[in-house]
């Protein structure tokens, strides 16, 4: 799914929020959405999506920009689904990338066992950077300044951006309208609650019309966003258990959103043994693999996000049917 800011259709109120030279590039969940800017002197995008979506961001960058070139790719975090693209934009565009100051050791030597996709089965392609970004930074893209602010919880080196000027929020995955990111830091023995609270107070600090999350369409009822994730992370506060149960549910979700479909045997063997189940297994529920897999399997198809079809575990989206095994 695409929006920009030419868009006619139900997004015209927050995409009329936008500058003229901003668009919004909305995703899915597979990916994260991607924010292009087009200024007077420099194009620029924050976030690249999943690497299994790669060639498409690259058509749809450059369908966007036409003939002019992509100057930069700022990242927010380095979770797979928001930097999977860079290695390909590199290639194409020979572009400056900019990381967070704290990842850029990581990056550089490129330690694949530190990455959080090596834990949770995912991939992402060696990319390189040239720049960083600490909280407190100020970056022009698309003729505004936005400032770097620190975004802890979801993940410890997370940034968001913001224009004051603007009064918009790249959010990134520390809000959503409904919630924020998976806590992980707290499902390897970190603290990340007492982060994930600070966060979000900061961004109840600013002035904000706009935010544009790492998922999901923009919205302009922050307060009630807020209020919904103070919430929640009370909720999830009161019981880590829930933090770990949630996170193995997004997980395999998220890897029956690249294959849509996965075969039932095959779960504990293969998603049960990824390194960050197995620890969130080992920490939290205490199931065996096959009883973490049915459960969490379960969960899924109870909510409509999977459905079982014969020995195959599918995926399903909000109003549709169920794919048949093997479809992509």
């Amino acid at each position: 799914m695409v929006h920009s800011a030419g868009s006619r259709d139900e997004t015209a109120g927050w995409t009329a929020m936008l500058p003229d030279t901003m668009q919004v590039l909305e995703r899915g969940w597979l990916s994260s959405n991607n924010i292009l800017f087009t200024g007077p002197l420099e194009t620029a995008l924050v976030d690249s999506g999943y690497h299994s979506h790669a060639e498409q961001t690259v058509g749809l960058v450059r369908a966007s920009l036409a003939h002019r070139n992509l100057d930069r790719i700022v990242t927010t975090h380095l979770h797979s689904d928001h930097c999977g693209g860079n290695a390909a934009l590199q290639r194409v565009y020979r572009c400056h990338t900019v990381i967070p100051r704290a990842e850029a050791d990581l990056v550089a030597h490129w330690r694949e066992a530190d990455f959080s996709f090596i834990q949770t089965g995912q991939r992402l392609e060696r990319f390189a950077f040239q720049g960083t970004l600490l909280p407190g930074d100020s970056i022009e893209l698309g003729g505004l300044s936005w400032e770097a602010l620190a975004a802890p919880g979801h993940d410890p080196h997370a940034l968001m951006l913001y224009c004051a000027k603007e009064e918009i929020l790249i959010s990134a995955d520390a809000l959503w309208e409904q919630g924020f990111g998976v806590v992980f830091p707290e499902l390897q023995g970190r603290p990340g609650f007492a982060d994930t609270h600070r966060t979000l107070t900061a961004i109840a600090a600013l002035r904000i019309r706009l935010v544009i999350p790492g998922h999901g369409a923009p919205f302009t009822g922050v307060d009630k966003a807020l209020q919904n994730a103070f919430a929640r992370l009370d909720y999830l506060a009161a019981d880590p258990r829930r933090n770990a149960r949630h996170a193995v549910k997004v997980l395999l979700k998220f890897l029956l959103l690249e294959s849509q479909s996965l075969p039932l045997a095959a779960l504990p063997e293969g998603f049960a043994r990824l390194p960050l189940v197995a620890e969130i297994n080992a920490r939290f529920l205490g199931l065996a693999p096959g009883a973490l897999c049915e459960w969490a399997s379960g969960a899924l198809i109870d909510s409509g996000a999977a459905a079982r079809d014969g020995s195959w575990l599918v995926n399903r989206e909000p109003g549709s049917a169920a794919r048949p095994p093997g479809r992509t």
